[in-house]
């Protein structure tokens, strides 16, 4: 794999509760907006961590920018007890990253949750990410954000806006072209084969709109059975923002 950044941290809950887990963002996103995930994990007494990605918030910035340096990087951040994490919660790009960190590190963490994961991009899917990046990155105004997902919680609208200031928008871009039919492809299918621990994908709703469904989440399922899924009916590729308390159900759910 290449070699890791150090990734900044933003932690809910107490350091000394007996479980603690990592919470990774997608594409364009950031350790912030994972805010209400952490929140309920804490709740829940759990000590939730959440990291900036490469290129994203805080982050350092870098040339590489494939879904293996994201994964190198994520494979680097442990609990700051040590050992292992508990339970690694990724979205989309973030659960692609996970994804692969957990198949070649199995001590990592001793459970994954995937929201939506990005487990392959290609074709239509991948030029619907590159379109919502792109206007995202056109037009940032809160009012904008706000006419797309009028059933947000208004903290998740600032702090998409504050996600998108803070990005580099060079990097989303880049993200896009090096994991690419052109480039290295963007499909971490084989490492979700591999997965030795218990596995949880959070889909959305493929009435709304999905990444993972249909053959290909029938192909990674059936390949592993480690692997279980659920589904959040009426939410779109972000669940823990378009139905939160959902969401929130079915991953306490599954840590259990």
């Amino acid at each position: 794999m290449p070699a890791p950044l150090v990734l900044p941290r933003l932690v809910w809950g107490s350091p000394d509760a007996e479980r603690h887990a990592l919470l990774v963002h997608g594409l364009g996103s950031s350790a912030a907006l994972m805010w209400r995930l952490g929140t309920a994990l804490a709740v829940a007494g759990w000590c939730a961590t959440a990291v900036d990605l490469r290129g994203h918030g805080e982050a350092p910035r870098a040339l590489d920018y494939t879904v293996a340096a994201y994964a190198a990087d994520v494979g680097a951040v442990r609990p700051d007890r040590g050992g292992a994490w508990d339970a690694v919660i990724g979205h989309s790009l973030g659960g692609a990253a996970s994804t692969s960190a957990a198949a070649h590190d199995a001590a990592w963490t001793r459970r994954l949750v995937l929201i939506d994961p990005a487990i392959m991009l290609t074709g239509h899917d991948a030029a619907v990410i590159r379109a919502s990046q792109k206007r995202a990155f056109d037009d940032d105004r809160i009012e904008t954000v706000r006419d797309e997902h009028p059933h947000w919680h208004e903290q998740d609208l600032e702090l998409k806006v504050d996600a998108v200031h803070r990005a580099s928008r060079w990097a989303v871009e880049q993200t896009s072209a090096q994991n690419s039919d052109d480039g290295v492809p963007w499909d971490v299918r084989a490492d979700a084969v591999r997965l030795t621990i218990p596995t949880h994908v959070i889909g959305a709703d493929p009435a709304v709109y999905s990444l993972f469904t249909g053959d290909l989440a029938a192909e990674v399922l059936a390949a592993n059975e480690r692997i279980t899924m659920s589904i959040v009916t009426d939410a779109g590729h972000s669940p823990h923002r378009d139905r939160p308390d959902e969401t929130i159900r079915q991953l306490l759910d599954a840590l259990d």
